[in-house]
């Protein structure tokens, strides 16, 4: 069904607010989820949002508690999350990291005992915005077998990058799986396949059934073995930066909680040559449009590109949600 984004955004603030939320924080969860499912990540949008409410009503998300820092080296800082919900604490330290950036040209901040930040793209469009550089990752739960290996011990750890650009932004956005978990279950909503292979099935084997994958949640590596090898370093930087859990002491919760995240942002404008930054991007966007595709009529994008073009069809004819998904949180 297409429902306006303006309909959504008000159902899911009066949702929060429901739910004891400040208007202020309860406005920042609407717009954030509705954004995202707004640029077509239902995923990680409207899709988690009564998995969210379950997790408030269970007490893993404290809706008071606030990312507070607890040390401080110049343009680097540790932040305590106090498991309070995932968005609120990542655009907060992200705006720190912006401010950081713009004192010192670079800043950083690394973020323990906090939860989700469900589209980490979210926060590059934030720092970008901003006018900044931002480099931005977390550790998850246990949800690929690390290559070689039968049972999950690595996480599908959230990688961002984004550059600013005058013509619109870049923001790569990518799980260290194949296929991030919530966009797998998007494709159950769905009934349908993975267009490739996203995991292993009970047998062992490669599958591109969601059903299957979800069911021990294996989730297949990006590049196989150096996918594995990215998850598993980016797990211990985000874990010895922030003094926080890895991916080893977060599997043995119930439920995904207590994560740990890294917020780099670097100023740009330090260098004081603007005009030859947005030249040489547009000098790569332009060579890798300039190829020819192996199937004709398709087309080549850069990061960011495909959910700009979804995003202006959304906010002109509406945002496509799953059926099921919008009865649950309307039931909320």
């Amino acid at each position: 069904m297409r429902i306006s984004p303006e309909n959504i955004q008000k159902v899911l603030l009066e949702l929060f607010v429901k739910y004891k939320f400040s208007l202020e924080k309860a406005q920042l969860l609407a717009n954030v989820f509705t954004e995202s499912t707004i640029d077509g990540v239902s995923s990680h949008g409207i899709n988690r949002v009564p998995l969210f409410i379950e997790y408030v009503k269970k007490g893993v998300i404290k809706i008071d508690a606030e990312a507070e820092k607890v040390a401080t080296f110049g343009n680097i800082e540790r932040w305590d999350g106090n498991l309070g919900p995932g968005i609120v604490n990542a655009t907060k330290c992200t705006k720190r990291a912006i401010e950081l950036a713009k004192q010192h040209g670079m800043g950083m901040v690394a973020l323990r005992n906090t939860n989700h930040w469900m589209r980490g793209g979210t926060y590059g469009k934030q720092a970008a915005n901003a006018n900044c550089i931002s480099i931005l990752f977390t550790n998850t739960k246990p949800n690929m077998p690390p290559w070689g290996g039968k049972d999950s011990r690595i996480g599908n750890n959230p990688f961002v990058v984004s550059i600013p650009r005058k013509k619109g932004h870049i923001v790569l956005d990518m799980a260290i799986s194949q296929f991030a978990f919530g966009k797998i279950n998007d494709y159950k909503l769905k009934g349908q396949k993975l267009p490739y292979h996203g995991g292993w099935d009970d047998n062992n084997e490669l599958s591109n059934d969601p059903d299957k994958i979800l069911l021990k949640e294996r989730g297949l590596p990006i590049g196989y073995w150096k996918g594995s090898a990215l998850s598993i370093i980016l797990d211990m930087l985000a874990t010895i930066l922030s003094a926080g859990n890895s991916t080893c002491k977060i599997s043995s919760k119930e439920i995904e909680t207590a994560i740990s995240q890294v917020y780099i942002c670097i100023y740009p404008e330090v260098f004081n040559d603007k005009g030859l930054q947005q030249k040489l991007i547009e000098e790569i966007i332009d060579f890798t449009h300039d190829v020819e595709p192996i199937i004709p009529g398709d087309s080549i994008y850069y990061p960011g590109e495909r959910s700009s073009q979804t995003r202006a069809k959304n906010l002109k004819e509406g945002v496509l949600v799953n059926e099921n998904i919008w009865g649950k949180i309307m039931a909320l």
